[in-house]
């Protein structure tokens, strides 16, 4: 099994599904990539056994055939390379990988691609057809909200829910929330699972704006297939909580301000809150927000005040600054919103006015006890 291939382009390849790669294995065979051939179509691939993650090339080659070759190895060598033909020689027999390339050869110890996991063969129940620009915004907006609990695997995922009314992405640790949701895509039936945190940062990294990508699934199995990468990934197991209960329905206290300058001014306090706690402390009255965080143990401290908009009572409420920063860093608008009613329930975070009509993002997070 011989083939010749561009060393930049065999690396492009190898990098977009290097990320499945885990340092963890308990089979060694899963720390290889595989290679197959049929044709003259090369198709590599890499697992974990949760995620899948296989890529196709247009290769040089006369016979068909598989092998799989170390992955660090591989990656190493064509690292090193400049751009330049590569051509691969295997031997089937002994499954010793020979590269060829301009001024030298290497030569290293490949596996039989038959001890390889194969991928599940299910029959997938439900599809939908998204944009590379709707997917990746849905996953950047959603995908910092989620748990690491071990104890509670349904929150280390996204929760998806597809209706023919709007479709729904769901993130929460318990402490933030953020729910984005888009009328402009709807599915015939009605379905929901949760999606895992790895498998959508490798989405993430290699998904571009403008292709489409077709996003196929069943009850335990999600596939999802864009330009020349197909990825399959175990759904989490479980039932997701009932987020909509935990979103506060009366909110008439709401502050508008101009979000950069809030989370400039943010970022400044809460360098001197507490290392612990984050602790900074809001507190409105008129027009006027005065923020405040102190860490007692060092007699540090910094307030500053803000000119916004406020409607409703003299407030005053403490929030973890991490994470009011990090989902103001998320939002994409000038001016933003953040509704409350008191200062022991959460607060609803949204843009003041939404860049598209279709879109709806609310992102909660939930107070911090102020010590008086």
């Amino acid at each position: 099994m011989n083939f010749i291939t561009s060393s930049n382009t065999l690396l492009k390849h190898l990098q977009s599904i290097s990320g499945v790669l885990s340092t963890s294995n308990n089979l060694p065979i899963l720390d290889n990539f595989l290679f197959s051939i049929e044709g003259n179509v090369l198709t590599i691939c890499a697992s974990d056994l949760e995620t899948t993650m296989l890529t196709k090339m247009d290769v040089t080659s006369e016979e068909s055939g598989k092998i799989a070759i170390p992955a660090k190895l591989i990656l190493d060598v064509l690292k090193s390379l400049p751009d330049q033909p590569c051509t691969f020689k295997v031997n089937t027999t002994n499954y010793a990988v020979e590269i060829v390339y301009d001024n030298g050869k290497s030569k290293m110890a490949g596996f039989n691609g038959d001890e390889f996991p194969k991928l599940p063969n299910v029959a997938y129940t439900a599809s939908i057809d998204l944009t590379g620009d709707v997917l990746s915004k849905a996953i950047n907006k959603t995908l910092f909200a989620t748990g690491n609990d071990e104890m509670r695997p349904v929150m280390s995922g996204v929760y998806c829910h597809f209706s023919p009314e709007n479709i729904t992405f769901v993130a929460t640790d318990a402490h933030k929330l953020v729910r984005y949701s888009r009328t402009d895509i709807t599915t015939k039936g009605s379905s929901a699972f949760i999606l895992p945190k790895k498998p959508l940062n490798l989405i993430k990294s290699n998904i571009r704006g403008d292709e489409s990508v077709k996003l196929e699934y069943n009850e335990s199995n999600a596939l999802f297939t864009f330009n020349d990468i197909t990825l399959v990934c175990r759904l989490i197991d479980g039932k997701y909580p009932n987020y909509e209960a935990v979103i506060p329905k009366e909110n008439p206290n709401v502050l508008t301000i101009d979000r950069m300058q809030f989370l400039s001014s943010l970022k400044r306090v809460a360098i001197f809150s507490n290392k612990t706690t984050h602790q900074v402390k809001l507190k409105l009255a008129g027009s006027e927000l005065s923020l405040f965080a102190e860490d007692i143990d060092f007699s540090n401290e910094a307030s500053e005040r803000l000119t916004c908009n406020y409607n409703g009572d003299d407030l005053e409420i403490g929030f973890n600054s991490r994470f009011l920063v990090e989902m103001l860093s998320n939002l994409e608008t000038e001016v933003v919103k953040l509704a409350m009613s008191e200062p022991s329930r959460a607060g609803l975070l949204m843009p003041a006015t939404p860049d598209n009509d279709q879109e709806d993002i609310l992102m909660l997070v939930m107070p911090v006890m102020l010590n008086r």
